[in-house]
């Protein structure tokens, strides 16, 4: 038997799912949370629109024990940050995303933290356990490793195919286990 995923609202906010996507049973969306078609949302993950909004774009992963929350609007940063991730991303495993931005076809490796108001450019590789620090902006076409992260050189036409691959490869595994769950 397959239980339901923990899906709930916070204060008038009910999250939207697309068509065709996956939110495992272990996983939290709450809020003002949008997730575009064909995306995936992995165990244990955790995505909390609760005083921002979320956005995800179409055919993205978010993979396991990841944590997708929104900056809140104060003193220090009057209008806040929400988090905006765009189509075609692969969220590694156990992966941050806190108040930033990224662009389409990133993959975020595994253990990566972004931090408020950081912006991810499209087509970047930021490498495992990287860190990319507050209100960094990360060029589109390069690979980024380090805590804090670098840019490290430009990525091959091979590489940057791999993003939209990836994607690709995680919207086919998601139809396997929505196959599963009829």
């Amino acid at each position: 038997m397959i239980s339901k995923p923990s899906i709930r609202p916070f204060r008038e906010f009910m999250p939207k799912i697309g068509d065709r996507v996956l939110v495992d049973p272990t996983a939290v969306v709450i809020g003002n949370v949008e997730i575009g078609e064909d995306s995936s949302i992995w165990p244990l993950a955790v995505i909390r629109g609760d005083i921002h909004y979320i956005r995800i774009g179409k055919r993205t992963s978010i993979q396991d024990s990841s944590v997708l929350h929104i900056t809140h609007a104060g003193t220090y940063n009057p209008d806040g940050y929400p988090v905006t991730v765009g189509d075609d991303v692969t969220v590694g495993h156990s992966v941050i995303l806190h108040g930033c931005t990224i662009g389409n076809r990133v993959l975020v490796g595994m253990g990566s933290t972004v931090m408020d108001g950081a912006v991810v450019k499209d087509e970047v590789l930021i490498g495992a356990g990287s860190l990319v620090t507050p209100g960094k902006a990360l060029e589109g076409g390069y690979l980024y490793v380090g805590a804090p992260c670098k840019k490290v050189r430009r990525l091959s036409d091979k590489e940057i195919e791999y993003l939209t691959y990836s994607a690709q490869n995680y919207v086919k595994l998601k139809n396997e286990y929505l196959k599963e769950q009829n």
